[in-house]
């Protein structure tokens, strides 16, 4: 997160508190990054309140500057800037939208979090995030060097995030029920699985520090188990991952931050690995 020099605020008119924009700003504060305010809208202009949120921004000590302009849909008008102006990080408040609404279209967040080429904020709530507790959603599980790379940034980026704010790093990880055909001998009984999972987050444990308190592993599906552990030690920010299985239609952000992203209380920050943003670039680049 302290490598982050500039960060794309989304900004919705319709709204009378800017949420994305107070979250970004807390951030900017701490890490001294550039703020890039856009509005996704051609059919009124909004020049005056860019105008005016970049002039408090700056009265706070922040650099900042603003477009507003549209492409085909919202996503690729997020994408477009956010390339445009070399941003790392893009906020935007996520608004749920109506079961019907899901059913029928992919919601503009959920295509958000698939296609943007930086990682992705999701401001839920107005609580502040000072000292509060951030969860770290990881699959220990999975032993594959993709899932690896991204579980070490997803929980790195969680403790920078905690430390930041002077908060508390958790972990949750979801593990399998018990099978009595399986193979392995450790998957037979939840036990030997639960312990296998705790000897696989030693590593994160050790590197910072964790208390028992601190690790949660249970059994269970993860998109049911993450919400129920943020509930339980009042996440202020639940941060997660995707991994792509077979291009981006296969993501596995359909399973876990798309499923969990209206069930959370927190906001929520998704991650993705660097050879699927690479994939999203060469994509872009088309």
């Amino acid at each position: 997160m302290q490598a982050i020099k500039r960060i794309l605020v989304i900004i919705d008119p319709s709204q009378k508190e800017q949420l994305a924009l107070e979250r970004a700003q807390l951030i900017a504060g701490i890490t001294e990054a550039e703020l890039h305010l856009l509005v996704c809208e051609n059919r009124q202009d909004h020049t005056q309140l860019l105008e005016r949120l970049c002039a408090g921004l700056e009265a706070e000590g922040l650099n900042a500057s603003s477009t507003q302009t549209w492409q085909s849909n919202v996503t690729d008008t997020i994408v477009k800037i956010q390339r445009h102006e070399e941003c790392g990080l893009v906020v935007k408040q996520h608004l749920p939208d109506s079961v019907l609404r899901k059913a029928l279209l992919t919601p503009d967040d959920w295509k958000l979090l698939r296609y943007c080429p930086a990682p992705v904020l999701m401001v839920k709530t107005a609580e502040p995030w000072m000292r509060g507790s951030v969860l770290a959603a990881v699959d220990v599980g999975n032993h594959d060097d993709q899932h690896h790379v991204l579980h070490g940034a997803i929980v790195r980026h969680a403790a920078e995030i905690a430390e930041m704010i002077n908060g508390q790093l958790h972990v949750v990880s979801a593990h399998p029920a018990p099978m009595l055909s399986a193979g392995n001998p450790v998957y037979q009984l939840s036990q030997n699985i639960a312990a296998s999972y705790v000897q696989e987050a030693d590593i994160y444990v050790s590197r910072y520090g964790l208390r028992a308190d601190q690790l949660h592993i249970e059994e269970g599906p993860a998109d049911v188990l993450i919400p129920k552990v943020a509930k339980q030690i009042g996440a202020s920010l639940t941060v997660i991952g995707t991994v792509a299985r077979k291009g981006i239609s296969g993501a596995l952000i359909g399973n876990t931050a798309e499923v969990v992203l209206d069930q959370l209380r927190s906001d929520v920050l998704v991650l993705k690995p660097d050879d699927m943003l690479a994939h999203l670039e060469e994509m872009l680049e088309k």
